[in-house]
């Protein structure tokens, strides 16, 4: 970790209130904007962990001073326990000072440690523990609280700590003087109690030694990336994956009824949020979005996470799938929790799309996926799916109401509250979804079906699944409109309104696009290998003809013989990536946007009961005080769903080949296949972190010190989206979770676009 920490106060009160000062307009006031970096004015601190055994882990602080003078700094590394004996009246650990280099620590259930440190200037001690006094005004409380460094260090009040030397929680003090331009190093080690050897006699051995390691395991990953620019960029990917797993520990019950010995919640709690969740009680390391901004798990982020994971442990990627549809998550009646905030929030159904392409990178590897995974998930997500089709199709039409499905303030309601005019919303991206989702578990039960043909007959399930979905988003309920605007030739949401008036709501978005992701390409080999599902497939051509010519020619093969199923075949895919390819509309410089840029001069409007609700392009930070104003879907580029296009346009490919193309950029006279298109998407995503022809990565915006500083310009920051038109970084900075992607971008297409080859790439990709 690098923490890059300014030699002068840190601004806060600047920083608030020019930012409450300025409006939806403006955008955000950074710290790099209040020039507390000025003339390098500042400390890089580097934080590494190394391990030697299991329990033996070493930790090195590197200080740099960066300024031009000699600056004093204060190191202050901690331990402590985690306080569970205020609610559990169970036994308290201690730390103590065991010598002038050690301290001791006791605990009855984890065992006797050892910190090893390097002489500092002194020890302080406290406890882990609530200061009630400061926190409620209860006066009187007496004890040595867990602001007690604070208190001594800054404020002088030398009876915070305890000055017997113990406690449960510690701190050791580095007073550092470190001359411009020089460095100065901390050093810790914990260990099991009572071991033998020096602390610090291999100390740095141990670091070089996992360093190499380190350094091997990424070469033989990125053998095929001949960028070091890209090398560099996936890699810090890949450990942004890696440093923000976490412990994520709750019980709702506990959390709805308060902790023994503590004051209690406020009644409301228990008709509040997550109060039907009271099954979840968890205590697992899991992959968050952002360590820093969104400490706990999200259901669709966390889909996403374990195909980048998957690159480098897809055991860890196998097991967090797994876990979030175990009975401690899941709902009992099958719904797959959200997120902290909101369990019952309905996030997108990726899940099976994930556990799919963890199974297959697996496969492609080294020749054989993992059956038991994949059979496992797939029970898990079976019932998942038949949650959806229970609770989130309101008429039984198989046209979906998701709700806002992640995609924050996208449209012109807040989808995940009641609507305004009354009705429901027949969601384009959530019956799409679902069509996608159909096509994913039945897949994965083709598979499966390979090893046991009961599968067939559940893969035949999902089929006709997928076939009732395209139906009803061509004609709801027989009522002879869809979610398919001829006019238009673009998928459009529908409003219902109570009074039986279907309204198609003709806003040019993401929800138009996430009909490309439902595409399935079926080879003959693995057709022939399912009689009993070829069967019934045959019988929905014969019986069937005009359902089944919605989303396939089943006698018309593709490529290689391969057979397509999807919601967008040949007309309808072009008219839609006419519009997706169209710089003008969708396509930027650094992938496809959200929202139409044709919305920039041309704002969708809806009126209803005197009211108007708008969307307009912006490329941007939110307009929009929805969801709280702290993310925007109304224009920039998301990573996520930029992958599924990447992905599905190369599903595509599979079924039509070399010979079908189509123009892009819209326009250019360029034509190309899709695999090309994906290609071309995946470059220009991969583009926001790389140096340009100028030397500047558009991720770091325009301020110089990051784009021209060697201490800042090669320190890849992995933000939650980014600028539809100029490409910078925005929202949360640190959310390598779903950004994470670009490794996999990477690591599928290579960024060499010169020297990259559509064979070598369908080679790799290919079982």
């Amino acid at each position: 970790m690098l923490y890059k920490y300014p030699q002068a106060a840190y601004p806060y009160e600047l920083l608030v209130e020019e930012n409450r000062r300025r409006g939806l307009d403006d955008i955000e006031f950074e710290l790099i904007d209040t020039r507390v970096f000025d003339e390098d004015r500042y400390f890089d601190v580097f934080i590494e962990y190394a391990k030697a055994e299991v329990e033996d882990l070493l930790m090195r602080v590197t200080v740099h001073n960066r300024g031009p003078q000699t600056a004093r700094l204060w190191v202050l590394p901690q331990i402590w326990f985690r306080n569970t004996w205020s609610w559990t009246n169970g036994p308290k650990p201690c730390i103590s000072r065991e010598h002038p280099h050690r301290l001791a620590a006791t605990h009855s259930q984890l065992g006797s440690y050892q910190i090893d440190l390097e002489p500092p200037a002194e020890f302080l001690f406290c406890d882990n523990e609530t200061n009630f006094g400061k926190l409620y005004g209860i006066a009187g409380v007496k004890g040595f609280f867990k602001d007690a460094f604070h208190e001594y260090l800054v404020n002088g009040a030398k009876s915070a700590v305890n000055g017997e030397q113990c406690g449960t929680k510690a701190v050791a003090v580095y007073k550092l003087e470190i001359p411009s331009g020089a460095g100065s190093i901390v050093r810790l080690r914990l260990r099991v109690d009572n071991a033998a050897k020096d602390a610090f006699a291999d100390f740095e051995q141990v670091f070089t030694d996992r360093i190499r390691e380190a350094d091997d395991f990424y070469l033989q990953l990125q053998r095929g990336v001949e960028n070091e620019d890209g090398r560099s960029v996936q890699r810090q990917a890949l450990a942004g994956m890696l440093w923000n797993k976490q412990c994520y520990h709750y019980d709702v019950t506990q959390w709805l009824e308060g902790d023994s010995g503590q004051p209690g919640p406020p009644p409301e709690r228990k008709s509040g949020r997550n109060h039907e969740w009271t099954h979840i009680n968890v205590g697992d390391v899991l992959s968050m979005p952002d360590k820093w901004e969104y400490p706990w798990f999200a259901a669709w982020d966390l889909a996403f996470h374990c195909i980048t994971h998957a690159l480098i442990d897809p055991d860890f990627a196998k097991r967090q799938l797994i876990l979030l549809a175990r009975e401690w998550y899941m709902h009992p009646n099958g719904q797959l929790p959200a997120y902290e905030w909101a369990f019952g929030d309905v996030n997108p159904p990726v899940h099976a799309l994930a556990a799919w392409r963890i199974y297959r990178l697996e496969q492609m590897r080294g020749g054989k996926g993992d059956l038991e995974f994949l059979e496992r998930i797939f029970h898990k997500l079976t019932l998942n799916f038949t949650w959806w089709v229970n609770r989130r199709d309101a008429n039984g039409r198989n046209i979906f109401q998701g709700g806002f499905l992640g995609l924050d303030n996208i449209g012109v309601f807040d989808r995940s509250a009641p609507l305004p005019t009354g009705g429901v919303l027949s969601q384009s991206d959530g019956t799409a979804r679902m069509a996608m989702y159909s096509l994913n578990l039945m897949r994965i039960a083709l598979e499966l079906a390979q090893h046991n043909h009961v599968y067939e007959d559940i893969a035949t399930k999902f089929f006709e699944h997928f076939l009732y979905i395209a139906r009803a988003m061509t004609d709801i309920a027989g009522e002879g409109i869809g979610l398919w605007d001829e006019e238009d030739n673009f998928y459009y949401t529908v409003l219902s309104l109570p009074n039986g008036q279907n309204v198609p709501l003709r806003l040019r978005s993401m929800v138009g696009l996430i009909p490309l992701f439902a595409v399935e390409v079926l080879e003959d080999e693995l057709l022939q290998s399912v009689p009993g599902f070829e069967r019934r497939l045959r019988f929905f051509l014969d019986t069937r003809p005009n359902l089944t010519r919605l989303v396939s020619r089943y006698h018309e093969p593709g490529a290689k013989n391969r057979h397509l199923l999807s919601l967008a075949r040949a007309f309808r895919m072009k008219k839609i990536l006419a519009r997706m390819l169209d710089e003008d509309e969708f396509l930027s410089d650094y992938g496809v946007r959200a929202v139409s840029r044709y919305h920039l001069h041309h704002p969708f409007a809806f009126e209803h009961g005197g009211n108007r609700y708008e969307v307009k392009y912006a490329p941007g930070e939110s307009r929009t005080r929805t969801f709280g104003g702290n993310s925007n879907w109304r224009g920039p580029i998301w990573l996520p769903v930029n992958y599924m296009i990447v992905e599905s346009l190369r599903r595509f490919h599979d079924y039509y080949g070399d010979r079908f193309k189509v123009e892009c950029p819209t326009g250019s006279g360029k034509m190309l296949t899709l695999w090309q298109v994906a290609e071309e998407i995946s470059r220009r995503l991969v583009r926001l972190c790389l140096r340009n022809e100028d030397g500047k990565r558009p991720v770091l915006g325009p301020d110089p010190k990051f784009q021209t500083d060697p201490n800042f310009r090669d320190h890849i920051l992995f933000y939650e989206y980014f600028h539809g038109d100029t490409g910078r970084g925005l929202g949360a900075s640190h959310q390598t979770g779903w950004t994470g992607l670009l490794a996999n971008l990477i690591y599928e297409h290579g960024v060499n676009a010169a020297d990259f080859r559509d064979e070598i790439a369908r080679e790799k990709y290919n079982v």
